[in-house]
């Protein structure tokens, strides 16, 4: 016979669900406190409620949480009438208590619709966005190349509207990069961004360089989104010889340093935005990274604001290029992506370097 407060939990653990464990144990909690105010009302404060209703927005699932609202508010107007005298301040921290209920109300009708609790909806934003960031990694490479992403968001937040995707396809010798600018900044580009970066990724390893652009266009045109459009470069780089592929949507053009020459070259490739027109072409431009040479894949946000046509911008990042990756690249995409752009937009760049 199991005997002690021990036995006592392992009893009720087993006769109640799982689920509903963290709500019984809330209700006792409040039940607890409400108590204490029964007892002691000149003590035990009103707002000490508000533990249970902080812990219940974080724990509780949307089903659950609006009927542990409306317990604690019952649990509340009990309090309320054991108060032997009703000041102002009384009265303002009643207030205060019913309009927190009332937006962790609203808050929990809103959770709905996703299904999901306060706790376990972060973490599965969190879980997206480490996602795309791996999505993003570059995969091994011979120690003759280096390859470096850099991605700030608007407002310095975890999702933005630039992602990279990239790949080195089974029983091939390229690396395949895209860099991607969809249409909005920072979180109302994110959500859009973190299903772009899985489909995008999808296609980008499955399909030839020169039909991934025309299945990207296609695929946002299936979306029909009201912002639906996004821009794009697309690399594809053999890297046994140095040879590559350039493809853009809509997007700024990749620069290219010649390490012999001091000088860098922009490769305009032509294309328009994905998401807008069907059955569109995206014009080619090849080339290839000899040793010392470096390639600059970026978004607008680097090299365009209000005030300063793109043209212009992308004369000063090749100016701050030249100054900043002097001597070393490694480190150079972080250095760049510091050094231009706005904080108020996202800004993406990767770096392409072939080691002499």
């Amino acid at each position: 016979m199991t005997t002690g407060p021990r036995g006592f939990r392992r009893a009720l653990n087993r006769g109640i669900p799982r689920r509903n464990r963290t709500l019984v144990a809330l209700v006792a909690f409040t039940v607890v406190l409400t108590a204490a105010i029964l007892v002691w009302p000149t003590v035990a404060p009103l707002t000490g409620l508000v533990v249970p209703l902080l812990l219940g927005s974080i724990l509780l699932s949307p089903r659950q949480l609006p009927w542990f609202v409306v317990f604690l508010m019952v649990m509340l107007m009990l309090a309320i009438g054991r108060q032997q005298t009703i000041e102002v301040r009384t009265v303002i921290a009643i207030a205060i208590l019913y309009l927190l209920c009332f937006i962790v109300l609203v808050t929990s009708f809103r959770r709905t619709r996703l299904g999901v609790a306060g706790v376990l909806g972060e973490s599965m934003l969190v879980d997206l966005r480490d996602r795309i960031q791996q999505q993003g990694g570059i995969p091994p490479l011979p120690p003759v190349w280096l390859v470096e992403t850099a991605l700030r968001s608007a407002g310095g937040t975890p999702f933005a509207g630039d992602f990279v995707v990239a790949t080195r396809p089974r029983h091939s010798n390229r690396l395949e990069i895209a860099l991607v600018d969809v249409s909005g900044k920072g979180e109302q580009a994110g959500t859009r961004a973190l299903l772009l970066s899985g489909a995008f990724g999808g296609l980008l390893g499955a399909l030839p360089p020169e039909d991934f652009l025309p299945a990207a266009n296609d695929y946002l045109l299936r979306q029909a989104w009201a912002e639906g459009f996004a821009t794009a470069v697309h690399l594809s780089l053999d890297i046994g010889t140095g040879e590559f592929e350039v493809r853009t949507a809509g997007h700024p053009p990749a620069a290219q340093l010649t390490a012999g020459a001091g000088r860098w070259t922009v490769h305009e490739a032509e294309g328009p935005v994905l998401g807008l027109i069907e059955d569109a072409d995206f014009t080619v431009v090849s080339g290839v990274v000899r040793p010392g040479d470096a390639l600059l894949l970026y978004t607008d946000g680097l090299v365009e604001t209000p005030r300063r046509e793109i043209g212009l911008g992308i004369d000063r990042m090749l100016g701050q290029s030249e100054r900043l990756l002097r001597g070393t690249f490694e480190g150079g995409a972080d250095r760049l992506v510091e050094a231009l752009g706005s904080d108020n937009d996202d800004r993406a760049l990767v770096l392409v370097h072939r080691r002499p």
